[in-house]
């Protein structure tokens, strides 16, 4: 191996360690999976619901669980999810689902969004759009979506994700359209 080829591998490397690392802190603190009532989190804003499910005073969204992927970083106008893209999410030819690929760019874009929005608002996803640019199997052990709002109103909110590796590969990247919902 040339030393461009070892200093790469490195980078690789210390780049898995620190998305593992970076995995294990956020999940310690994840409550269960659950479902929080409306008296939770209608008080609070977007970016104080994640927060909340951060230091765990909130259940953690089933969805994460079923899935395999985990936020792993948040603030305001941006979402990072990280997932384990097994076996388990095969499609019949030998990659993994662009619905798992999807679900994970859907999540991060959405909650993008939802990070922007005041108390008593929530969203709904109007439109989505996905490009996958290259196949993802599980000799990749970890991916991460990043989403960014572009604009985030108070009727719609749009934003953007990329899904990469940890060598920096882009799989897929999205972008959404978020419909506001206003307090009933």
């Amino acid at each position: 191996m040339s030393t461009a080829s070892h200093q790469l591998h490195d980078q690789i490397a210390a780049t898995l360690a620190q998305w593992e690392a970076d995995e294990a802190r956020a999940r310690a603190r994840l409550a269960p999976p659950g479902v929080a009532s409306p008296e939770q989190v209608t008080p609070l804003t977007g970016l104080q619901m994640f927060e909340a499910m951060g230091r765990g005073e909130l259940p953690s969204p089933y969805i994460g669980a079923t899935l395999d992927f985990w936020p792993v970083a948040f603030e305001f106008g941006r979402m990072v999810f990280q997932g384990r893209p097994s076996e388990k999410y095969l499609n019949p030819l030998g990659t993994i689902h662009g619905g798992w690929i999807a679900t994970l760019l859907d999540s991060a874009v959405g909650c993008a969004i939802h990070t922007t929005l005041p108390a008593g608002r929530g969203y709904t996803t109007a439109e989505l759009k996905i490009s996958y640019v290259r196949a993802l199997s599980p000799r990749t052990p970890l991916v991460r979506a990043e989403g960014r709002i572009n604009n985030s109103g108070r009727q719609v909110g749009f934003a953007e994700g990329r899904l990469v590796g940890p060598d920096g590969k882009l799989y897929a990247h999205a972008t959404t359209t978020c419909v506001v919902l206003a307090p009933r």
